[in-house]
């Protein structure tokens, strides 16, 4: 049956924006109360629509051009978007609450939730949309959100220049996204994901097509998902708000090329040449940010850098052509990740805006709540049973394990390097003497921080069991895989945290110096050179001709040949009777002398 409650859960935010924006401004209470009380109004509808199957929307005409191009408004309550709406909104009311305390002094507060229930509007309507191309807008909406969100600090250099850095690089990603989109329309006449589906002939019958198609897609997943090579904003994210940080690494914008992947997997698994590049790109992902995150001080660019690595997981999975798995990974990824930031974020202020770990210490005491569940994040994070990672990640390992052992061997290296920083991070921030005056001076956050946290540990905990039985023993493991792997991973955890405990326990600073790592592999001086020599090049050679052919010859040239010309006109005109005459002499003669000997 139709009902306005799919409708209800997109608009909601978007009515807080607008509400926010032209008339709340100045008053942050209300701001932020308005913010709050619409992605409930959405959350609430989500649990409405995921409890009731039979739930459908009301679908609207929105562009037709003579049978040839024909967009609807609607939207798809399929199980994904069923689920993924209550864990987008959910994760977000969540992360809109912890705001309350984590923003109570900020100035632009009623801007951060106004910018805050966008994004929320635009994540729902990528959640929701049942055709391209409205899957496009809102995709491009939640890239210009974080934007802003990003650098709601804008006045700080860092911030502003994290903000544009994320806006530019995942437009490259955008820009193969969107010629993707076209060049699945040409092949089967459709934009809409249920008409596409029976149409894939128009693809499947030219491979090489097909191959370019799906992998113009995926490149919106490398850019919003940040994936190698387009990974670089993502750690330099950490600029914004931590419940940003957090809202943008769980379950909403970095998941969003994941969620985008599945909702077109009979696009992308219609092509063994495109899997096999995903799976090999979440595969050096996962593993380069692991290596990257091991010599990390930034307890955000930690985290960052770990949601770089479980994305990559993630698209291993859908690349090993396993839907099921990668949204597994998504779901209890969105759970344990939004705690470990929003646990990041607590003792962040608690120690006035501190984040370096290398100044932390011995806070297990001060702050116990924080403690507790930021443990259980990690714990989660890094595959302990019997927490949700352990059932998620396990899947995906066992994937890589039938179906493709080196990428099985990497992934298992990568669930080494995982238990390692984690427990790094967790030893030197808890655990020992505090390094500086202000962890000896730290104190719990208020309940509006705290409970949060609480509620996430909950899910973090519980979420594997939620999802194991739906989507870990649907997959076909054989009995073996199913006790062999999750053995490998067990030791490669055991491993990973026994070297990390003895190495960082006590230790006033960084023991290990790898530089290659420390520099992130020098990616960004890479990035910075190369534009050195083909932007700013191109840049250079523009100007000079803009400057000296176009300025100088073309317009400078003409406009002085034209001065010159009148100048010499001038001469002529002397105002002289005489003068005249003998001018008009002169061109009779011309004349004669033209007409009787040429």
């Amino acid at each position: 049956m139709n009902s306005t409650l799919p409708w209800i859960t997109l608009i909601a935010p978007l009515i807080s924006t607008v509400v926010i924006t032209l008339f709340t401004l100045r008053w942050k209470r209300v701001s932020s109360s308005i913010s709050i009380a619409a992605v409930l109004v959405s959350f609430t509808c989500s649990c409405l629509i995921f409890a009731h199957s039979t739930i459908a929307a009301a679908e609207f005409t929105w562009i037709t051009i003579s049978g040839i191009f024909h967009v609807p408004l609607g939207l798809t309550l399929d199980p994904l978007s069923r689920t993924m709406a209550v864990l987008v909104s959910g994760v977000g009311a969540i992360i809109h609450i912890y705001s309350l305390g984590y923003m109570r002094d900020d100035e632009g507060k009623s801007r951060y939730f106004a910018a805050l229930s966008l994004f929320m509007f635009a994540m729902i309507g990528i959640v929701l949309a049942n055709n391209f191309v409205m899957l496009f807008i809102f995709w491009e909406l939640v890239g210009f959100t974080s934007y802003v969100l990003i650098g709601h600090w804008f006045y700080r250099d860092a911030a502003a220049d994290a903000a544009k850095k994320a806006f530019i690089t995942t437009r490259i990603g955008d820009f193969g996204f969107m010629i993707g989109i076209l060049m699945v329309w040409m092949a089967t006449g459709s934009v809409v994901f249920a008409e596409i589906a029976p149409r894939m002939s128009g693809l499947t019958n030219h491979p090489t097509f097909l191959t370019i198609a799906a992998l113009l897609v995926f490149c919106g997943a490398v850019g919003k998902s940040a994936q190698f090579p387009l990974h670089v904003w993502l750690p330099d994210a950490m600029e914004g708000p931590t419940p940003i940080s957090a809202l943008i690494h769980a379950a909403t914008m970095v998941a969003a090329g994941v969620y985008m992947l599945v909702r077109v997997a009979f696009v992308i698994q219609s092509s063994q040449t495109a899997l096999l590049v995903i799976a090999w790109i979440g595969t050096i992902t996962a593993v380069m940010a692991a290596l990257i995150a091991t010599q990390q001080n930034d307890i955000k660019r930690i985290l960052a850098y770990s949601t770089m690595s479980q994305l990559g997981y993630m698209v291993m999975a859908v690349g090993l052509a396993s839907n099921d798995a990668a949204m597994f990974h998504l779901f209890t990824h969105a759970f344990f990740k939004a705690l470990l930031f929003l646990g990041a974020g607590s003792v962040i202020v608690m120690l006035h805006h501190e984040q370096n770990i290398w100044k932390m210490g011995g806070l297990a005491r001060k702050l116990p709540i924080t403690f507790v569940t930021f443990t259980v994040g990690a714990l989660a994070l890094i595959g302990c049973p019997p927490f949700s990672g352990f059932f998620s990640k396990d899947a995906i390992l066992a994937l890589a394990y039938e179906h493709n052992t080196a990428i099985f061997a990497v992934a298992l290296i990568t669930a080494f390097l995982t238990a390692f920083y984690v427990i790094r991070a967790l030893v030197i921030v808890f655990f020992g003497k505090p390094r500086s005056e202000i962890a000896s001076e730290g104190r719990e956050s208020p309940p509006v921080m705290t409970v949060p946290l609480i509620v996430l540990a909950l899910l973090a905990t519980l979420g594997g069991f939620a999802f194991f039985a739906r989507n870990f023993l649907t997959l076909p493991f054989e009995k073996d895989v199913a006790i062999v792997v999750p053995l490998f991973a067990i030791v490669a955890l055991i491993a990973g945290s026994g070297l990390a405990i003895p190495l960082y326990r006590n230790r006033p600073s960084e023991p290990l110096d790898i530089k290659l790592l420390r520099h992130k592999f020098y990616f960004d001086e890479f990035y910075s050179w190369l534009i050195h020599w083909t932007q700013e090049l191109l840049a250079r050679m523009s100007a000079f001709v803009d400057r000296w052919i176009i300025d100088a010859a073309a317009v400078g040239g003409s406009s002085r040949g034209t001065w010159g010309i009148g100048a010499l006109l001038r001469l002529i005109q002397v105002g002289n009777l005489q003068g005249y005459v003998f001018l008009f002499g002169l061109g009779i003669v011309a004349i004669i002398y033209f007409a009787v000997f040429r």
